[in-house]
């Protein structure tokens, strides 16, 4: 009694009664006693009470069943009220259109965002051209992107979710789009879902944010250049004893090291706030790759490791980069498989055309330590280091990777990784062959 009483808690006596599923349980039960009062007077005694049985036995199926789906109804209900109540209290605008761009759904945050109201927008086809009322010109540029005045992909293109930062200086606006496909659950597209977020103050926190970084960052350099300057003097003074020559040096080393951290923190900062400034120029990528490789020879010779440079039979495509960002990739790439590679170790870089698409993949694989599995999801992320490269050199920022990542995706291509603890590491990137895939601007990060 206990569990059925559980089944309907949240339910009055007369929502349990007037139920649907209960109302076919009464008609049932009315049904199956007619049918029991005309087998009275028809059947003997003995079958009575078998066909008693049976027809009370119906009655208990049939009112548990009814129970059941009456619990089921009433919490179907719940959740829908529930699910009801989030959608309209979002702070994010959420949008629903049909594969002819039919809005079916605009919630309360849509209409302060776009503001109008959803009465002018349900129903509504829209069409690139209402980009010329100014009434629906915002609403028609989320819609179709490509109208925006800056549009920035943040994920990769043809993949799902597909998100989008656009940018409306106008307005003072910037948003974030999040879009997927709804289908009917056999795989035929019914239509779309937008998430529309308004990243206007988190851009503007963060910009606050990296402009102190930047402020801090260039009070630091003056005096560490100073000093570092009054170092490089002093070392080369004859007249300083060599313990105290020692002393100069390990110092002129140290002030080097945090000018670099320095630097990368300005990096960061610039990168962070969209104003890193990027100039791109057609690449013969190979020759590229040459000029940045050549001065890091030297110095896999001394560390006693073969660095190799394995140029396509078939020249590549030119591609479309920023040289000076395009070396800090690569700069910083070799120096990590330099520096967590293993005695007599080795380098292969290589270059390959992207078949399907305008890129061209580089590729720079070590034989080194490796990353170890619970470091690889973090391996992008800002100041991060896995366990073992601690281990192996304990200086280090882990700014070179986030840095890395972030040309790369400004460049419109895309960077990832394949390793093995103990066994090595290949970093791949992509980089455009066509000046169209290239992002029209620099945007802010999240």
């Amino acid at each position: 009694m206990k569990n059925i009483l559980q089944r309907f808690r949240g339910l009055s006596a007369k929502e349990y009664f007037v139920s649907p599923a209960m109302r076919i349980f009464w008609i049932l039960i009315l049904m199956l006693a007619s049918i029991f009062t005309v087998t009275i007077f028809f059947v003997p005694l003995e079958f009575l009470v078998i066909i008693g049985g049976f027809l009370l036995l119906i009655s208990i199926i049939t009112f548990f069943y009814a129970a059941g789906l009456t619990k089921a109804l009433h919490q179907a209900d719940l959740e829908k009220g529930e699910l009801r109540s989030i959608i309209f209290n979002l702070n994010d605008a959420l949008l629903v259109y049909d594969k002819e761009f039919k809005v079916l759904f605009f919630n309360p945050a849509a209409e302060r965002l776009f503001k109008v109201s959803k009465d002018q927008v349900l129903g509504r086809v829209l069409k690139p051209q209402d980009a010329q009322d100014p009434n629906f010109r915002l609403l028609t540029q989320v819609v179709f992107p490509s109208l925006a005045p800056v549009m920035v992909p943040r994920s990769e293109l043809g993949v799902y979710p597909q998100i989008i930062d656009l940018s409306f200086q106008e307005e003072d606006l910037e948003l974030r789009v999040t879009t997927n496909p709804v289908d009917d659950g056999k795989g035929n597209l019914l239509g779309f879902v937008k998430v529309i977020r308004d990243r206007t103050r988190d851009v503007a926190i963060l910009r606050s944010k990296s402009e102190f970084v930047t402020i801090a960052s260039h009070q630091l350099r003056g005096p560490l250049t100073n000093i570092r300057w009054a170092l490089e003097t002093l070392s080369q003074d004859e007249r300083i004893p060599q313990d105290a020559q020692e002393i100069v040096k390990n110092a002129l080393s140290a002030g080097g090291e945090l000018l670099g951290i320095v630097e990368d923190l300005l990096m960061v900062a610039k990168i962070e706030e969209g104003r890193f400034g990027y100039h791109f120029e057609e690449l013969d990528i190979v020759a590229f790759l040459e000029k940045v490789l050549a001065p890091v020879l030297p110095q896999a010779r001394a560390l006693g490791i073969s660095l190799y440079f394995d140029k396509p039979s078939d020249p590549p495509p030119h591609v479309f980069a920023d040289p000076e960002k395009l070396t800090m990739v690569m700069e910083n790439l070799i120096d990590n498989a330099l520096r967590y590679n293993v005695e007599n170790g080795e380098i292969v870089v290589r270059v390959d055309r992207v078949e399907g698409g305008p890129f061209v993949q580089v590729s720079v694989r070590d034989t080194g330590i490796g990353i170890p599995d619970e470091g690889k999801e973090k391996i992008f992320t800002k100041f991060y280091r896995s366990r073992n490269a601690l281990k192996f050199k304990t200086d280090g920022t882990g700014l070179g990777l986030y840095i890395a990542r972030n040309i790369i995706r400004s460049h419109g291509g895309k960077i990832w990784f394949s390793s093995e603890e103990n066994r090595g590491t290949v970093f791949y990137f992509t980089l455009p062959t066509e000046r169209s895939v290239l992002p029209p601007k620099e945007l802010p990060l999240e």
